[in-house]
C-alpha cells in the first residue's frame, strides 16, 4: 500500500512539474541564467496574484460561487512560490558570484 502511494505521489508530482506553468517558471528561475531574473519576475508576479486572489475571494462570497475558494488557494499558493524564490534567489546570486570571484 504504501508502495502504491509512493508511485502515485511520484507520477503526480512529475506531471505537475512538467505541464503546470508557475513550475515550470520556477524550475527556469533556479537555473544559473534565471537567478538575476527571480526577484524583478516575483516583484511583478506577486502582486498579480494577490490582487487575483482577492478578486476571486470577493466573487466566492457570492451563492453559488463557493467553487472559486479553489482559485483563491491556488492564486495563493502560486504567490507564495514567487515570494520564497525571490527570498532564497538573493542568498545563491551572492554566492555565485563569490564563487565567481574566488575562482
Amino acid at each position: 500500500m504504501l508502495a502504491l502511494l509512493w508511485n502515485i505521489s511520484a507520477a503526480l508530482r512529475g506531471y505537475l512539474r512538467f505541464y503546470m506553468p508557475t513550475n515550470r517558471a520556477l524550475d527556469w528561475l533556479r537555473t544559473p541564467r534565471g537567478l538575476k531574473w527571480a526577484v524583478p519576475i516575483a516583484l511583478v508576479v506577486t502582486p498579480a496574484y494577490t490582487f487575483g486572489m482577492s478578486v476571486a475571494a470577493v466573487i466566492a462570497t457570492r451563492p453559488g460561487f463557493g467553487w472559486l475558494y479553489l482559485l483563491v488557494l491556488l492564486f495563493s499558493w502560486n504567490a507564495m512560490k514567487f515570494i520564497w524564490m525571490a527570498v532564497l534567489s538573493v542568498p545563491l546570486v551572492v554566492r555565485d558570484l563569490v564563487l565567481r570571484g574566488a575562482g
